[in-house]
């Protein structure tokens, strides 16, 4: 169906645009909230005004999103986790936690979504993608060491001292591995309706 946007809409549009998106999408969820409404051409006329500022609401989001990807590029996060012998978390880092680390050291609010899915099960470093702006790529450095070490590994780090991060061992026999159960794993289920605000500069921080 086609729509005009009435607010911002993540992933699909602006303020204004006029967009196509699922039927049902529209029916269910854009036209009740009051997010949009269906593109006729009496609608179309009305919303000339809106959408005669769409482009200049595009460019200064995308703009905004672009220095926030700059500024969050390279940050390193850490973590501290139980494992096993051979690396493996007993459970994982998620997306919501790093967004919540990030907010904690930058002040940034970056919604969990834009960060990559990829699940972090490992001990180690790991090069996580985020998905803002369109100048460059960000990636934030997560690392996480052994629970027990944790405090030591900050310890060092404040003071300092250039301390080897412990990588997971590949090729290791199940008999080396504490017999301890794997936690319950986080599982985040994205609506298919995201919030109407992600896409506004305040939601991206």
């Amino acid at each position: 169906m086609k729509i005009i946007l009435l607010s911002d809409i993540y992933k699909h549009g602006v303020a204004g645009e006029v967009v196509d998106v699922a039927d049902g999408f529209a029916r269910n969820w854009l036209i009740p909230q009051k997010l949009a409404v269906k593109a006729t051409p009496g609608a179309l006329k009305q919303a000339q005004a809106l959408r005669a500022k769409a482009a200049e609401r595009r460019s200064a989001l995308d703009a905004r999103l672009n220095e926030l990807a700059r500024q969050i590029d390279g940050i390193e996060l850490y973590f501290g986790r139980r494992a096993s012998p051979t690396g493996k978390l007993f459970g994982s880092v998620t997306t919501t936690e790093i967004a919540e680390a990030l907010r904690a050291q930058t002040g940034l609010d970056i919604n969990r979504r834009r960060i990559s899915q990829t699940t972090l099960r490992e001990i180690g470093t790991h090069d996580v993608p985020v998905r803002l702006g369109n100048e460059i790529s960000p990636n934030l450095k997560v690392t996480i060491v052994r629970e027990e070490q944790f405090a030591q590994f900050m310890a060092n780090l404040e003071a300092g001292v250039e301390t080897e991060v412990e990588e997971a061992a590949e090729g290791a026999s199940d008999e080396a591995e504490a017999p301890v159960a794997e936690e319950a794993l986080e599982v985040e289920a994205v609506a298919e309706a995201p919030e109407a605000d992600e896409a506004t500069p305040e939601a991206a921080e």
